[in-house]
């Protein structure tokens, strides 16, 4: 049974890498066809401003529009850049592809120190050709073996699953066979299969000390909760393995942030895509995710320790009131308030009303009001 499940997925990875590889290939024979049919080498690709970025009302996400720029060789500049273009797709399928290997975006960028006038003049150039090619070949950076540098998040419930590894398949509870500090969440969530659990909700969690008071409470056995550390503005593949227990396993998903405006904007990466990485919002973003706090209103009605809003603040909060993220009467209701009590509180606030207050209360309120428990 293991050996099915290994080839299985060893399969999976098999059909990821060959679909990679030919829509890297693709893209540069189209280059050959154009150098053969003596048309001057281009690619189209969607135009990564803010005039072009939508809000889709039907997958409630924020997307790419129509207009594109074309990268050319009728200038020096575009040349150029489709020579790196050429020689990053080359390395990727000759050494991540071919060879089962990996790098981060910081090792490419020293990489390109051997390919001569086509090596790139800092590490944001490279960074952004690989975002071009996720744009190009419609697939995340994880099918061409490219890792973060920062470390995963973790998650710790009452689910158990088989991660593909380089070593072998794992089979792992993420409650019974892990420390309290959880279950690193691996940069390729794709190589997760989610094999049963217990849980009833997800909530996903900002801050560390947060997630460590609800473990330590028993919150994750007593609801029966998925415990998600996002560790502030969370990585690609937390978000995705987020995406996928919703959609895949039918969870609901809570996201307990700080209340102050870049903590929301958090809640917004989780539920509706961040700007930055539109053309992956309908991978990576959950619309069905839902706020539960810290609110203003929270600030108001139990006397939380506060610190005063700061000019950025304010224009944050501001700003958030023209955001089609936040263009509801909820958050037109709460930013409001905010900006009116001129105070902003974190999730540890909770603490002065006692360590049990905020898994025993506050928590356990906020879900029989949202219908989860």
């Amino acid at each position: 049974m293991a050996e099915d499940v290994e080839s299985k997925y060893s399969q999976q990875k098999k059909q990821h890498d060959l679909l990679a590889k030919n829509r890297l290939l693709g893209l540069t024979e189209e280059l050959y066809d154009q150098f053969v049919d003596e048309v001057v080498p281009n690619v189209s690709i969607s135009s990564r401003t803010k005039n072009n970025i939508e809000y889709s009302e039907e997958s409630d996400v924020w997307v790419y529009g129509d207009r594109e720029t074309q990268r050319t060789a009728k200038t020096v500049k575009g040349a150029f850049q489709l020579l790196k273009t050429v020689h990053s797709v080359d390395f990727l399928v000759k050494n991540h592809l071919a060879q089962d290997r990996g790098s981060t975006l910081r090792e490419l960028y020293y990489i390109s120190e051997n390919w001569d006038i086509a090596k790139f003049r800092e590490q944001a150039e490279s960074n952004r050709l690989i975002e071009d090619l996720e744009i190009i070949t419609a697939l995340q950076r994880e099918y061409f073996h490219m890792r973060p540098e920062e470390d995963g998040a973790t998650m710790f419930g009452p689910i158990r699953i088989r991660e593909e590894t380089k070593r072998g398949a794992r089979i792992i509870h993420c409650q019974e066979d892990i420390g309290e500090s959880g279950y690193q969440i691996p940069f390729n969530v794709e190589n997760i299969e989610f094999l049963d659990h217990d849980a009833k909700f997800i909530i996903a969690i900002e801050t560390g000390g947060m997630y460590a008071r609800l473990i330590e409470n028993g919150f994750d056995e007593k609801y029966n909760a998925i415990l998600v550390h996002l560790k502030g503005q969370p990585a690609r593949s937390t978000r995705r393995l987020i995406k996928r227990m919703n959609e895949e396993l039918g969870i609901p998903v809570v996201v307990f942030t700080d209340g102050d405006p870049w903590s929301y904007r958090i809640f917004a990466s989780v539920a509706y895509g961040a700007i930055k990485s539109a053309h992956l919002s309908e991978f990576m973003a959950t619309p069905a995710a839902k706020f539960i706090g810290v609110q203003p209103s929270d600030i108001v009605e139990y006397e939380l320790s506060t610190d005063k809003l700061t000019d950025k603040d304010i224009d944050a909060l501001r700003s958030e009131l023209t955001d089609p993220r936040f263009a509801n009467d909820y958050w037109k209701e709460q930013i409001s308030l905010q900006l009116s009590i001129k105070k902003k509180a974190e999730q540890q606030a909770f603490a002065g009303k006692g360590l049990d207050f905020v898994t025993d209360t506050y928590l356990p309120n906020r879900l029989s009001e949202m219908d989860i428990i």
